[in-house]
């Protein structure tokens, strides 16, 4: 029933670019660490750049566990479901690396991928992901639920707004307090690195 395809095609890569949102999991290397699995998107924050490499937005939020577990040992899988139309599931496995806000390379690579025009990435912007995908597979999805998509949630930019009332760095200065080491106490966000605003 399922597929394993030699490359992100063209077929392929529209139907990713219908789907709402997708899944990212990772894991550390000490068996006794927290796995972790964080929606993220919506799609608009996902970029298929060639047939074996994708990237998205990482945007402030409470946890950094990706990112922690992407610097410690690269491994990540990238899971879309169909929630509306026919049933599927589609898994990229690869090794990821993160560009971090405040990194050489950042604004270049976030206008590169036009995540500069992107509402959220003004304000909430982290980090970019970029995976070398190494397997690409779909299975059927039938134990996966229709549900009908009705909007995009203002929580997130209400969140960001709120903090920007504190200061310029608002945002930023949260990101400092909550994003600097994962649940494992593993490096996050190198807070060094992290720009100031006026």
């Amino acid at each position: 029933m399922g597929k394993v395809f030699e490359g992100l095609d063209a077929k392929l890569a529209k139907w990713i670019g219908r789907q709402r949102l997708f899944f990212v999991a990772t894991a550390p290397s000490n068996g006794e660490g927290h796995v972790n699995c964080s929606p993220k998107g919506g799609i608009e924050t996902f970029r298929i750049l060639d047939e074996h490499t994708i990237a998205y937005l990482d945007l402030i939020g409470s946890g950094i566990e990706t990112v922690a577990h992407l610097r410690e040992n690269g491994r990540i899988v990238v899971m879309f479901c169909a929630f509306e139309g026919p049933p599927r599931i589609v898994r990229l496995h690869g090794r990821g690396t993160v560009t971090q806000l405040g990194e050489p390379g950042f604004a270049e690579l976030q206008r590169s991928l036009r995540f500069d025009s992107l509402e959220t990435a003004s304000v909430g912007a982290r980090g970019i992901v970029t995976v070398h995908v190494e397997r690409i597979a779909d299975s059927c999805g039938y134990g996966i639920p229709r549900m009908r998509y009705e909007g995009t949630r203002t929580q997130q930019m209400a969140w960001y707004q709120s903090r920007l009332k504190l200061g310029p760095n608002g945002v930023l200065d949260y990101a400092v307090e909550e994003n600097a080491a994962s649940l494992d106490g593993l490096p996050g966000l190198d807070v060094e690195r992290l720009p100031t605003r006026a």
